[in-house]
């Protein structure tokens, strides 16, 4: 298959997925044979730039899309021109089910932080795999569950006003283990990745980092974050 010319979109982009990024996707091994090989032979994976929507508001949903590698943020824009950041979403996290449920237009944008691969599974196979398969129902249902308490927490961090509790939960966000299997305790993410996600500047992200790695929550390691005690993040308890 020859390269896609330069100025490709995300769509024209797209490819089949390699063994082994199909093996980083968790639901893949909740289905069975059958169900496994319709879904295998229908995701696409592309490389989003830095910068580049996947999704936009507004916009009609066609795929139901997953991180690879890389980091997205989703957000959405208010009347008066103002962004809301509600969440990143590292590698291994997969978002939209809900939108994809509804076969609705999305309500939020989803961008690249940064080079990004994006995988997608069409909207009608994931409402073939839900037809069909036990194992990916619950894996949509664990997801829906688990987003609504994100959402829930992400309203309680943007009307905070310490920015070191606000860090704190905004990190612990993105290590949740359900929503964001395999990411291990290592993010690889940077302070202006951060602070675009928190919504603060990069010298206050610093200087909040600098407190919660001297109260032993986080290590920061070289290109990235490591996580000492995830749940005094989550409380804000250190």
């Amino acid at each position: 298959m020859p390269p896609p010319p330069p100025d490709a979109t995300l769509f024209q982009r797209r490819r089949p997925l390699t063994a082994t990024e199909l093996s980083v996707i968790p639901w893949l091994k909740l289905l069975l044979p059958e169900e496994r090989d319709r879904a295998v032979e229908d995701l696409k994976i592309s490389d989003a730039h830095s910068g580049e929507y996947i999704c936009r508001t507004g916009r009609p949903v066609t795929y139901w899309f997953g991180v690879v590698d890389g980091l997205l943020k989703m957000s959405t824009d208010n009347a008066e021109g103002q962004t809301m950041t509600f969440t990143g979403i590292p590698p291994g996290g997969w978002f939209g089910e809900g939108t994809a449920l509804k076969r609705e237009a999305y309500r939020y944008n989803i961008q690249a932080l940064r080079k990004s691969m994006v995988a997608g599974l069409h909207v009608d196979t994931f409402h073939w795999l839900l037809d069909h398969s036990i194992g990916f129902n619950r894996f949509v249902m664990k997801q829906l569950n688990e987003r609504l308490g994100q959402f829930i927490a992400a309203r309680e961090i943007d009307r905070m006003s310490n920015p070191d509790i606000r860090v704190a939960r905004s990190l612990a966000a993105l290590f949740n283990p359900v929503l964001y299997p395999g990411l291990g305790a290592v993010l690889r993410i940077t302070q202006q990745e951060l602070a675009y996600l928190v919504g603060l500047s990069r010298q206050r992200v610093n200087e909040a980092l600098t407190t919660l790695a001297a109260q032993g929550a986080i290590a920061v390691e070289y290109g990235g974050l490591r996580v000492v005690n995830l749940q005094a993040l989550r409380s804000g308890a250190f």
